[in-house]
Formats: structure tokens, sequence, C-alpha cells
């Protein structure tokens, strides 16, 4: 399938930035999914070889987004000593880390001093865009769950609990600071993603929708921003303490308490479910569905935003997210086949899918 921009949500996405003053970061975003830019490489050593060594990078990337090192560089250029000062690290070591991020243009070396690069600006802290904090629990947790991968393909179960002696939610709700990481990171890809789903879908016509699993309620703030007519509720197991943004003051947006493997307790007219299938098995989705088909009015409608695995082996984001999910829960990434399938069977019918500028699509279902 091929991405798109819708153009009647394209205008209301367009007006609200500017009403907002935020068209400099939409035009950063789109600039950044629509003109990728491609830099040459100098000649390295074989691809199988740098495949396998891809983790010397990505926890170079994590404890650049430790420290905050691009935090620290946005007032200016800095030597590495003064950052190993800063941070509290060994100045030759914080070097040689920072050499090989400049070696990927994420930070440029000028002399002895470092600058923040264009492609590293996303690990900065509290920016639109910002992936510092994925950037984090993906260096931690997911890093060392990954380690035991084998683990996982030899039982068929997550790696995750061999390694933390708990599964992922479990874990997290017993680690405060690993789950605030965690939280943080979801909330810095659910702003990005709803720039990309609020291109690709327009929700006109939706008086009420409830965000099922929504966390901190990033994605459902981004659609009732766009969508001044919307109410919306975030349905999560997490109690939410004071609310501050401006939908939340206008009362257009709620939290309710409660688990959507028990119920779902909301009546709206739409109902989304962004990045929660995937966690869990088929036999707990089935669960999900129907707990969402029993909320539901038989007019109402579902949206599922999910990666799809293709049907073929061609290349394709999701197969190595499917991965991730192997290491860290007993969920899995799944194909169009297969979500028309769950979907049937909790008493849905699949409208139609439609791709946005993420990897991931927005499956369209109604009651059958």
């Amino acid at each position: 399938m091929v991405a798109r921009v819708a153009f009647r949500p394209l205008l209301r996405v367009l007006r609200t930035a500017r009403a907002n003053n935020q068209w400099s970061e939409l035009k950063s975003l789109l600039k950044d999914r629509l003109f990728m830019k491609r830099s040459a490489r100098n000649p390295g050593p074989p691809f199988l070889f740098q495949m396998a060594s891809g983790y010397w990078l990505s926890q170079a990337v994590y404890v650049a987004a430790k420290l905050g090192i691009a935090d620290l560089l946005e007032s200016g250029p800095k030597s590495s000593g003064e950052l190993a000062v800063a941070t509290g690290c060994d100045p030759a070591s914080l070097f040689r880390v920072l050499r090989a991020l400049s070696s990927v243009g994420l930070v440029a070396q000028v002399d002895s001093r470092f600058t923040l690069a264009d492609s590293g600006r996303a690990l900065r802290s509290n920016v639109p865009g910002s992936l510092r904090r994925i950037a984090i629990t993906l260096g931690e947790i997911h890093y060392q769950a990954c380690g035991e991968l084998l683990h996982s393909v030899r039982t068929g179960t997550p790696a995750f609990k061999k390694v933390f002696g708990a599964d992922l939610f479990e874990y997290l709700l017993q680690n405060p600071e690993h789950h605030a990481a965690f939280d943080q990171g979801m909330t810095e890809l659910a702003y990005l993603l709803a720039q990309a789903v609020l291109l690709a879908y327009d929700f006109s016509g939706v008086g009420t929708i409830v965000d099922v699993g929504g966390g901190e309620g990033e994605l459902l703030r981004r659609i009732l921003d766009v969508y001044p007519e919307m109410k919306g509720t975030v349905f999560d197991l997490r109690e939410r303490g004071s609310l501050s943004t401006t939908v939340e003051k206008a009362g257009r947006l709620s939290y309710i308490s409660g688990n959507f493997l028990d119920a779902v307790t909301e009546r709206a007219e739409a109902y989304v479910l962004c990045g929660v299938l995937h966690d869990w098995s088929d036999e707990l989705v089935t669960v999900i569905l129907q707990n969402c088909r029993n909320a539901m009015a038989n007019n109402g409608r579902l949206l599922i935003v999910e990666a799809i695995m293709p049907e073929g082996n061609s290349p394709s984001f999701s197969s190595l997210l499917d991965i991730n999910m192997m290491a860290m829960t007993s969920g899995r990434e799944r194909t169009k086949s297969e979500f028309h399938t769950l979907l049937s069977d909790t008493d849905f019918r699949v409208n139609r899918i439609v791709p946005t500028l993420a990897p991931q699509s927005i499956i369209e279902a109604y009651p059958k």
C-alpha cells in the first residue's frame, strides 16, 4: 500500500497548525517524512557485518540520549571535555562516542568541539518530534530483552521474562523509573504517529471517541485539537493526575481507569486501538476486540492503528518490529488477512485500510 495524505484532513491539520503557531514543527515533520535525505556513504565492511554490529551504533545513540548530549549542544559547540564535566563522564571515552556519532551525521565535529547536526535534533528533550525518551527505553529494557532473542526462538516465550523475571507490563508497574521512560517514549511516538493519522484519515462526523489503552492521551489530544467539535476519553489501566492541556481544561478530554482485558465501559461513536493489539496474543486480542464490540453501538466504528505485515517476503519495518515483539511480549505483528480473521471472529467487518506516512496503517472496521 502507498502511504498518502488526504486532502480534507490536510486542510484541517494546516489550519490548526497555523492557529496554534505550530506550522514550523509541522513543516519539519512533513519534510522529514516526505523528503527524506539520502547521504553518500564511505566504503565499509561487508553488509552482513554491518547488520550484525548494528547494536554498536544503537548503544552509542542510547548513551547520547541518556546523557542529554543534544540538550547540552543546543546552546552551541562544546568540547568533549566540557560535555564530560556536565555529564560526569570520562572525557576520552565520551569523545570516542561523539566521534562515532559524528561519523553517522548525528553530531558534527569541528576541530576539538562538537555541534548538533540536523539529524540529531530529535535527541533533544521537550521539542516536537523528540525521540530522546524512546531511544532511552530502546537502549535499556528493549536492548536487554533482545539480547536473549534466542531464548524466545527456542521456547516460544518472551525473552523479557527470562531477563527481568516478570512480564513487560508487570515489570513496568514494579519499576517506576523504567515505567516513566517507557510511557514517555510511547508518548513521543504517539505525537509523530498522530500527525500521520490526522493527515490520512477524516474524522468529520465523529462526535465522541474513546482511545482504548491510550496511555498518556497524546494521540487523542492531537485529534481533538484538529476536530474541536469532538469529545474524547482515554480508557487505560492507569489513573491520571491533574489535567492541564487546552482540550482537558475545556472538558473535551477525560481519563477513565479500566482494564480492556476485563471490559471497555465507555460508550462512544468511535473507538481507537493504537499500537495496542501487537502487544497481545491472538487469544487476548480476541478478548480486547470483543470488549470493544460489546461497548459499541451498531453504528459505531473501530479504528486500529498498527503496522501491517506484508503477505509476502518484501522488506518492511513491521518484519523487524515483529522481532522486538517476540522478545518483549506475547504479541506479534499481523498481516492484512490475519486482521480480517480476528475482526470477523469478533463481529466486525473491515471497511477499508488507510495507509499513512508512518509505518502504521489505519484499519477501519464496523460491526457486522
